[in-house]
């Protein structure tokens, strides 16, 4: 049903298209409808934001909602309320008459009244015998009767936004706390790894977080955020797990590397027949320990792994082992990929095939796959470092020399 015609303003207030458009969207209210005043002004405060009005402007509305003497608007009441100036700023705590017709444009504009002025552009009303109102002049509350559900619907929405906001600014002070934590205690304790390198990024993550950030900027830090803390995280596990390496590993390491073999060869064959292995050799049990390697000769066929350890030198087998955690995370090689090569290789071992790969990197597209096919080899049996150890050895040049 048509409950409205369009009207113009008085005096030099233009009109225009945009005013067109928000009469008509209003001048159809379905019989009957009405709605809590003070609900759906709520509903406006809250969704403020995206209506592109101040608290000024909302202290306006509320003022001129006291003048509309029920609490459910109702187009059978009429919506017109016709206060002068005078009154509207006593009501809005005084406010300044150009700040209050600033904000009532501002009204206008964000849609939540529209004028219906007089000829001469004052605000009355006419009454009937019965003083029932009969006509009325001034400002319009039907935009806000038909507009109730899609501010109620706007208000939900920012509340959803805000709560999304407040969730991740919590997550990423959590984090933020943790990462420094982390980082503080593995420096002031002596942790292996580059530590000034791990905080200088921390500091860069920090400096990107804006003065007044919104949702996207929070969640693209917190991202960044986490994955920093989970590399920390793993890095110390494994460092952990490293200076759990049974005794007898180590005396087993040493008794290795002191030893004087006649061939590289007996070290890790290429080939058990071709090196003519005893039968009972032929035959190891699925998971049986590989091999250790002198460090000497890993590090001489894998050169580019001391490139990331601190100092850029590799003197022990921990410093090793640390190093490839670290080379790990660059090649994109999962926490969990790694871990299982640990179980079944070993760590000495595990950090050696990592060095591998970094040595091969050219020629392996995808490091993390290729680390657990050497895995699942090296737990049926079929995997042997040497050949892979060797292989680089002679693309350095450094032939079949003994290892002592």
């Amino acid at each position: 049903m048509q409950t409205h015609s369009v009207t113009t303003p008085v005096g030099r207030r233009p009109m225009t298209l945009a005013l067109v458009k928000r009469q008509l969207d209003t001048a159809e209210i379905k019989a009957g409808k009405t709605a809590d005043k003070w609900k759906v002004f709520r509903d406006a405060c809250q969704a403020r934001a995206v209506l592109g009005i101040q608290d000024r402007a909302l202290a306006v509305l509320d003022a001129l909602l006291t003048f509309y003497p029920q609490n459910e608007l109702s187009e059978e009441r009429g919506l017109v309320v016709f206060p002068s100036n005078a009154q509207l700023s006593v009501r809005a705590h005084g406010i300044a008459g150009t700040t209050l017709r600033r904000h009532l444009v501002a009204l206008v504009d964000a849609g939540l009244i529209v004028r219906k002025d007089s000829p001469n552009g004052k605000r009355y009303a006419h009454k009937g015998r019965s003083g029932d109102i009969e006509q009325a002049f001034g400002f319009s509350l039907a935009p806000m009767l038909a507009r109730a559900e899609e501010l109620a619907q706007m208000a939900q929405q920012v509340a959803a936004e805000r709560k999304h906001f407040l969730l991740a600014k919590e997550a990423l002070s959590i984090c933020r706390r943790d990462v420094r934590k982390l980082i503080t205690a593995a420096m002031e304790e002596g942790a292996s790894g580059d530590w000034g390198t791990v905080e200088k990024h921390f500091v860069g993550l920090v400096a990107k977080i804006p003065r007044t950030p919104i949702t996207t900027d929070l969640a693209s830090i917190l991202e960044e955020m986490e994955m920093l803390r989970d590399e920390i995280v793993n890095l110390l596990e494994m460092q952990m797990k490293c200076e759990k390496i049974d005794t007898n590993d180590v005396r087993f390491e040493r008794h290795i590397q002191n030893s004087n073999t006649d061939s590289i060869h007996e070290l890790e064959p290429s080939s058990r027949k071709e090196q003519g292995v005893k039968a009972s050799q032929e035959n190891r049990p699925q998971g049986e320990p590989i091999k250790a390697f002198p460090l000497a000769m890993v590090l001489q066929a894998c050169r580019d792994i001391a490139d990331y350890a601190p100092g850029g030198a590799i003197s022990s087998w921990r410093d090793l082992m640390s190093t490839a955690i670290v080379v790990r995370s660059m090649l994109g090689v999962s926490p969990s990929a790694y871990e299982d090569a640990c179980h079944v290789m070993g760590p000495q071992n595990a950090a050696v095939a990592m060095a591998c790969i970094l040595e091969r990197g050219g020629h392996i597209n995808n490091a993390g796959g290729y680390l657990r096919d050497l895995t699942a080899k090296a737990e049926r049996g079929e995997f042997s470092l040497g050949p892979m150890l060797m292989a680089l050895m002679r693309a350095h040049g450094a032939g079949t020399r003994r290892v002592s």
